[in-house]
């Protein structure tokens, strides 16, 4: 038996063990993705059924109907996009800072940026949204936007990542006469794309899912979240069940196409960037 056939039987058991976790995480998933087309007598009849018997779309209205789905997915986007894309600029700028300068205090100043990772966001929570109140951002999308852009563990990544890259690619740079602005822009970013595709998909999908933050500094209708939105399904009227699987089921599916877009450089990313361990 040649080593390759060894390697095949030995991989076996492996995947088998592998691709049935996967399949047990993956059902709650493909439950409520289900769930979000059959009736509401159906979700809620024992012995449960995982295939629809009649699949029906009213659910589709009965949310748009109550919670106006649109406008929070829009205000979702917003929120999600608006803290990654300056989230991307200001902590590898931070992190390209950390790895490939020298100055006074370097790794103080980062082990107390570090410790910040230690205080609970409950904690905090009261003074930022006075500072968000005082400074007339509230109800705004500034407001639900700035505070969070800055991160102790994002910052850490880029540092990670940026340590990671040989001295030789920013001396070399130098001599070319390449700005230092130019080296960090065109020289050192292309060469850690797979972590910043990681802070990419990571900050996206927390903030799509964020509840308490955007629940603290907005009260209009208008300005909600859509994760705001499903927790109104808690409580009264939750014997909606079709359409709370349905605002569930929207909720997922961009996260799940975006993941399976990054999935190749997420990867990669946290394995370069240093969060392996």
């Amino acid at each position: 038996m040649s080593k390759k056939t060894k390697s095949i039987f030995i991989n076996i058991p492996i995947v088998t063990v592998l691709s049935i976790l996967a399949l047990i995480m993956l059902v709650p998933v493909i439950w409520t993705i289900l769930s979000a087309f059959k009736m509401d007598g159906e979700i809620i009849r024992f012995p449960p059924t995982f295939i629809p018997h009649k699949f029906t779309l009213a659910n589709i209205g009965k949310v748009q109907s109550r919670l106006n789905i649109w406008t929070l997915m829009k205000n979702s986007v917003i929120y999600a996009l608006g803290q990654t894309i300056p989230s991307l600029i200001v902590n590898s700028l931070a992190g390209y800072a950390f790895a490939r300068y020298e100055f006074k205090g370097k790794n103080v100043i980062f082990l107390v940026y570090l410790a910040t990772m230690m205080i609970p966001f409950q904690v905090i929570m009261i003074p930022r949204f006075l500072e968000v109140n005082a400074l007339g951002m509230y109800n705004r999308y500034t407001g639900l936007i700035i505070p969070q852009i800055a991160n102790a563990y994002w910052v850490f990544m880029m540092r990670s990542a940026f340590e990671g890259l040989p001295r030789e690619l920013e001396e070399a740079a130098r001599i070319d006469g390449l700005s230092e602005f130019g080296i960090y822009a065109r020289i050192m970013i292309p060469q850690i794309k797979p972590a910043l595709i990681t802070l990419i998909v990571l900050n996206i999908n927390g903030s799509w899912n964020d509840l308490l933050w955007p629940l603290i500094v907005t009260s209009s209708n208008n300005m909600k979240t859509l994760s705001n939105g499903l927790a109104l399904f808690i409580g009264t009227g939750t014997e909606q069940y079709g359409a709370a699987f349905m605002g569930g089921a929207i909720s997922l599916l961009p996260m799940i196409v975006l993941y399976i877009f990054g999935q190749k450089y997420f990867v990669e990313g946290q394995v370069t960037s240093g969060l392996k361990g």
